[in-house]
């Protein structure tokens, strides 16, 4: 099939690559404008930008798909399916009406569980066992088109957002060019989506990545691991915020009040309504990140410090 690709950020690239790499004939790619990046603010093109344009891809960066001249380049391409991945704009009836196909898009769950923009950040909050990918032909409603394949993916208890949307972008990469091959043969037909088992995953705020040190630590865990690498989990010391990489629950530790910090040789302990959690990476506002141990050292705590 001749396939236009529609996607953004890095986790889209391998599904990028698959195609390019595939029978099917890629013959464009739809992104996002250049968006400013880096201290500097410098416009830069996306990621799924840049490699197409090292595939010698031709490029389309409408402001919205909406746009009427975006939709004659995308008509004039002539293309029987858009393959789509983290694009990052809904696309309109007259826009989706373009391939004869349709738009077929690679959504990281198991559907019609999470549906919306950070399916795998709320499966790892929501303490799930196993997430997946879904390969579904687009239409107006919230991922709510019918489906095409499923790939299943067993959360591991360390994972982090970033960990485990790594892989699944790596093996919905081969689900969704799987995907078009059946429908270029005709041996996938798209069914709808189950009623039972629907539940929303929209974007994760700042705020909403803000520790609360009166959880129990496993709350305290799913939600800084859900929240790496962005928007990236916080807490405040004396009022300047201080940014939290994983944490590891200790079983056996002392006793100590929600966000209460214990600083020891090697380590350092926060309370919570549970047992406590050891940090192991922290950033203080304006410095780098380092180990907890060597933060701690630099910043002197007091024996009452907590964190608010």
């Amino acid at each position: 099939m001749r396939v236009v690709f529609a996607g953004t950020p890095e986790v889209a690239v391998p599904a990028l690559d698959a195609i390019a790499d595939s029978g099917h004939e890629l013959v464009g790619v739809v992104t996002r404008p250049d968006a400013p990046a880096g201290r500097g603010r410098k416009l830069t093109p996306s990621p799924v930008a840049q490699r197409a344009a090292e595939l010698g891809v031709p490029v389309l960066k409408p402001i919205h798909p909406r746009d009427l001249e975006f939709q004659d380049a995308l008509r004039a391409l002539e293309p029987d399916c858009c393959p789509v991945v983290a694009y990052g704009a809904l696309i309109p009836r007259s826009a989706l009406d373009i391939p004869v196909h349709g738009w077929v898009n690679l959504h990281f769950s198991v559907l019609p569980a999470w549906r919306g923009a950070a399916p795998v950040q709320h499966s790892i909050w929501a303490g799930d066992e196993y997430t997946g990918a879904t390969t579904f032909r687009i239409v107006e409603a919230l991922d709510a088109g019918p489906t095409f394949g499923v790939m299943t993916e067993r959360i591991r208890p360390t994972d982090t957002a970033g960990d485990l949307l790594g892989r699944l972008a790596e093996g919905g990469a081969g689900l969704l060019v799987a995907t078009l091959d059946g429908i270029a043969d005709g041996s996938l037909e798209a069914r709808e989506q189950p009623t039972d088992g629907l539940s929303l995953a929209p974007k994760i705020s700042v705020d909403d990545a803000r520790v609360d040190w009166k959880e129990p630590a496993v709350g305290v865990d799913r939600r800084i691991r859900a929240c790496t690498p962005g928007p990236g989990a916080w807490t405040t010391l004396d009022g300047e915020r201080v940014k939290l990489g994983r944490v590891e629950i200790v079983a056996d530790g002392p006793d100590l009040v929600p966000g209460a910090i214990q600083v020891g040789k090697n380590e350092v302990l926060v309370g919570t309504v549970t047992q406590p959690v050891r940090l192991t990476d922290v950033k203080a506002f304006g410095k780098k990140q380092m180990g907890a141990a060597d933060w701690a050292r630099g910043v002197r705590l007091p024996e009452t410090a907590s964190f608010e």
